[in-house]
């Protein structure tokens, strides 16, 4: 192994990647050191529900062997994948009972894609059941842990991804975002994590929770790598009918060190007494060094509608949630319960055992609110007030070409802090679900700390407009020092 073999597992995916062109480094050395820091940090951050040492090693070796013809910034360099994505032969749980054995026969798309470009899976990540939660407090077998204050959540649903990425337990991973689960764990663990557009990469393979909500995307030491990953991830999936058929521009060619000519606006509404003093003050900053930068921000710009957002989340995701999961019933594949007096009562006790808490909520929030005497009342009122929401984001950009938000109102909080007050909690999303609602494509970058802890800038750009965040993202993040932390494990 290289003489420098105890700092790879530090490395970014991009420094990776060149080692390997040069032919500095192998594989097999990469997967190693990763297993190595695997070893030595996992019994405290909990990042994986199922770690694949044995799949790895034999994926290097088959990437090592490989050297020499024309591969991806992406072959050999050792990846994390959120348990919510179907992976062939490898178990896949959701972080839930109802699935803990499940073993898809197939592949998603995006790891048909990464396997096409010499991926190596580290393992499955830790998640709050099903991707529903802000905390990663939900997964059914232990709660992940902040790899900056390992007392505090790493955020969520993404929870295993971005906390890996952060504890250097991989170069990358893929997470899922439904209402921020990609953005709001990589803001709180000082990580980068990007939602694409909705339709940007397939959701074929992704476990759903909400369908008209779900996006798979990375999350990454810095910019450039999220560039890299989501480059290999997008596509038109003839298999999934949301996908668009739209072209993959070359993200890494959009980045560059200043933003002159770029309008960029911050929502008011986003910047309320309920944002944390530490956040706005990080925030805060990084709207200044915006505009050092060259681009110009406009503080006045206003989404009246974002306050109802999360009501409009709370909706839509549980009704389709209870759609979702009605699959689970015992018969077809999963847990089962076996013991009842009829199918019915199998079918009933199958759910009771099956699922969380939070999940089991959900579902009855979303089966009331799609019931006859109420769906007028909830579910189409929502959809309407989504419309508004969209409108509202379409406006703002025919004069900005992105906007500026904080990801979180708060800091990492404490473990079991949130966990009996589930509103509390949702309030977590509550800077992040419009995003989801309109279906924009949005990126969390490090931008500072509070209380030791870090703070992150979010992002959003237009529809298929990924090449924008990312060059904001970038400028943002070279001209400052944050993206260089890493938590004291």
């Amino acid at each position: 192994m290289s003489a420098n073999a105890s700092k790879l597992h530090s490395l970014t995916l991009h420094e990776a990647s060149e080692l390997l062109g040069r032919r500095e480094v192998s594989s097999l050395e990469l997967t190693q050191a990763i297993l190595a820091r695997i070893d030595s940090v996992e019994d405290r951050v909990k990042a994986y529900i199922t770690p694949t040492p044995e799949l790895a090693l034999e994926q290097a070796r088959l990437a090592d062997g490989r050297r020499g013809a024309a591969l991806s910034a992406l072959s050999g360099v050792p990846a994390a994948i959120k348990d919510v994505i179907c992976t062939q032969d490898v178990r896949t749980t959701c972080g839930s009972r109802m699935l803990e054995a499940f073993i898809p026969p197939y592949d998603a798309y995006v790891m048909e894609k990464l396997k096409g470009h010499g991926m190596v899976m580290i393992g499955k990540t830790n998640m709050d059941e099903f991707a529903m939660g802000s905390s990663g407090e939900n997964s059914a077998f232990y709660p992940t842990r902040n790899p900056w204050d390992l007392d505090r959540v790493p955020g969520g649903s993404s929870s295993g991804s971005a906390a890996a990425v952060a504890a250097d337990e991989c170069f990358y991973a893929l997470g899922t975002d439904t209402g921020g689960s990609i953005r709001q764990p990589a803001a709180l663990c000082g990580v980068v994590g990007l939602k694409p557009t909705y339709g940007r990469v397939s959701r074929f393979g992704l476990v759903a929770f909400a369908s008209s909500l779900d996006q798979i995307g990375p999350i990454t030491k810095d910019v450039r790598d999220c560039a890299l990953a989501l480059q290999q991830i997008c596509g038109h999936d003839p298999r999934d009918s949301t996908s668009a058929p739209v072209e993959v521009p070359d993200f890494s060619a959009a980045l560059g060190p200043d933003l002159k000519g770029l309008r960029l606006g911050a929502p008011r509404e986003y910047f309320h007494e309920a944002m944390a003093p530490g956040v706005r003050e990080a925030v805060d900053g990084a709207i200044r060094r915006l505009e050092a930068l060259g681009a110009e921000v406009d503080r006045e710009v206003s989404l009246p509608s974002t306050p109802y957002a999360l009501a409009v989340y709370y909706i839509l995701a549980p009704s389709e949630a209870s759609a979702n999961l009605a699959r689970y019933d015992g018969v077809k594949y999963g847990y089962s319960y076996t013991d009842g007096d009829s199918m019915w009562d199998n079918m009933e006790k199958t759910r009771q055992f099956g699922f969380g808490d939070e999940v089991k909520r959900r579902i009855m929030l979303g089966t009331y609110a799609l019931s006859a005497g109420y769906y007028d009342a909830y579910y189409l009122k929502a959809l309407k007030v989504r419309t508004l929401i969209r409108c509202e984001f379409e406006e703002a950009f025919t004069r900005y070409d992105a906007l500026i938000t904080p990801v979180s109102p708060t800091v990492a909080f404490r473990l079991g802090e949130k966990v009996s007050d589930p509103l509390q909690m949702y309030l977590s999303d509550v800077f992040t679900i419009p995003v989801n609602i309109a279906g924009l494509p949005a990126i969390s970058v490090p931008c500072g700390f509070s209380e030791g802890l870090p703070v992150g800038l979010q992002v959003i750009g237009k529809p298929f407009d990924e090449s924008t965040i990312l060059r904001v993202a970038y400028a943002y993040e070279q001209s400052s020092e944050w993206h260089k932390r890493r938590p004291p494990l």
